[in-house]
């Protein structure tokens, strides 16, 4: 049972025999353990967020691994196809930060929409591309606008308390990376198909659309967001509970708010991004960036370096592939017990993961059998998984959730520079040895965990009692 949920909502006892109190009696049944009308219908709208989560990657994932044999097939080199591979990550690493901030502005609903669609009209160009221009040009929309997991993150720090986010962004990115599981083998089985690239685009143009509906269809009317911190909790159940009667409705009137002019706007959202930037969270973003591209290097050379090292073909590969994704799924839905043992210590359980992944890169990239390079993989998939949310969650413990947009958006900049980065690093690494990258991303593992063991201090401690107290 939450104390805190009970300040500031006393009555008077001869008021409360005489007329019962609605919320009164949705917190008792909420310590009963019987969730009200509101908490289920809050639990419904985390639903309709992990649905979404799971039908964008789901799209992306069927068109992604199909990139580079099509604009191959449209005739352009390996430098051009090169050059226009990057751009996406180049257009991520300065739209990121700058949509995060205008949807903190404008609002979840409306900048969820606006991505959703452009990204949709993006896929759609892909699928009617025939020559490297339009492949071009498709990829400007997706690389400006795909940022609905990171707004879908944002909202979800907004709906629920401190104590609890750890757990629900696991949930939410178990959701979405079941769909990066199913939606590679949908789209090798369409691709086999005539015109499959062209069906498959469509595809994914129509999940997005899809995914557009759901949004408008939410039931934001009966959703009350706050960008206070802490001012909504999840109960054992997973009900949102409301705290105070000094809330904020998504979709509600905008009575009483100033409109402020759009240059005022911008300067404000630079102004904030320099803040941050500058800011003593810049180890945060650091670590975030070492660890991305360590992780990155792991990836950039996997098939190539097993089929040079093992002799293992692409086919097998691929299963291990989607096996590891898979494990990495359900290392969301350890979170909530990892984080209850540690106290709900983000920075002492991503230091842990940090060395357990720096392990596992070491023993990949001196492997000598398969199963050294399968049990490498395994728990990667784990370690990653449980980094990467993590790192996200102490973003918005030490950043405060006032702005958790624009903190959600920095982070994925960071990690678009580290796109840009890995494929560069890879490249040289492998002209040593097929072990370089992975060698490589152990080094740069081994600095984000020195990093963080010098700023212990700063973030260490057991924080179960701060939420008791709650």
């Amino acid at each position: 049972m939450e104390t805190g949920g009970h300040r500031g909502q006393g009555s008077a006892p001869g008021l409360a025999s005489a007329t019962p109190d609605p919320r009164q009696e949705q917190r008792t049944r909420a310590e009963a353990g019987a969730p009200g009308p509101g908490a289920l219908r809050d639990r419904s709208f985390l639903l309709y967020l992990y649905l979404m989560g799971f039908l964008d990657l789901f799209g992306v994932s069927m068109v992604v691994p199909l990139l580079s044999l099509h604009i191959k097939s449209l005739g352009a080199s390996p430098t051009v196809a090169g050059i226009v591979g990057s751009s996406y990550g180049i257009l991520q690493l300065f739209s990121s930060t700058l949509v995060g901030c205008w949807s903190d502005v404008i609002g979840r609903r409306a900048s969820l929409l606006v991505c959703i669609l452009f990204s949709a009209l993006g896929y759609l160009i892909l699928g009617a591309s025939t020559n490297v221009f339009l492949f071009a040009l498709a990829r400007i929309p997706v690389g400006i606008f795909k940022h609905t997991l990171s707004i879908s993150r944002a909202l979800l720090s907004d709906l629920v308390a401190e104590k609890e986010r750890p757990l629900v962004m696991g949930q939410f990115n178990t959701a979405s990376s079941m769909g990066f599981i199913l939606g590679p083998m949908v789209g090798g089985y369409l691709t086999e198909l005539d015109d499959g690239f062209y069906i498959t685009c469509f595809i994914c143009f129509s999940v997005f659309i899809l995914n557009a509906g759901l949004v408008w269809l939410f039931p934001w009317s009966e959703i009350k967001v706050s960008n206070t911190k802490n001012d909504l909790r999840l109960n054992k159940n997973h009900g949102l509970l409301r705290k105070t009667d000094y809330q904020v409705q998504e979709a509600g009137p905008t009575s009483g708010r100033t409109t402020r002019p759009p240059r005022m706007v911008v300067l404000s959202t630079l102004q904030v991004m320099k803040g941050l930037i500058f800011s003593e969270m810049w180890d945060i973003f650091l670590v975030r960036l070492l660890m991305a591209v360590a992780v990155m290097l792991y990836y950039s050379n996997f098939v190539l370096a097993l089929e040079e090292r093992f002799k293992v073909s692409p086919k097998t590969t691929g299963y291990l592939i989607s096996y590891s994704s898979a494990l990495g799924a359900l290392a969301g839905l350890a979170l909530g017990p990892l984080m209850r043992l540690y106290g709900h210590n983000s920075h002492r359980v991503l230091l842990h993961s940090s060395m357990l992944t720096f392990l596992l890169l070491l023993l990949f990239s001196t492997a000598r059998t398969m199963v050294a390079v399968v049990l490498s993989s395994t728990l990667l998939s784990f370690s990653t998984a449980i980094g990467r949310t993590c790192i996200t969650d102490l973003q918005l413990t030490v950043g405060g959730a006032q702005a958790s947009g624009t903190l959600i958006g920095v982070g994925q900049s960071v990690t678009a520079v580290g796109r840009i980065i890995a494929p560069l690093l890879s490249g040289v690494a492998q002209e040593v040895s097929p072990c370089g990258p992975p060698s490589l991303g152990a080094a740069l593992a081994l600095v984000a965990i020195f990093i963080m063991s010098l700023n212990k201090p700063r973030y260490g401690g057991d924080r179960s009692d701060q939420f008791k107290s709650e």
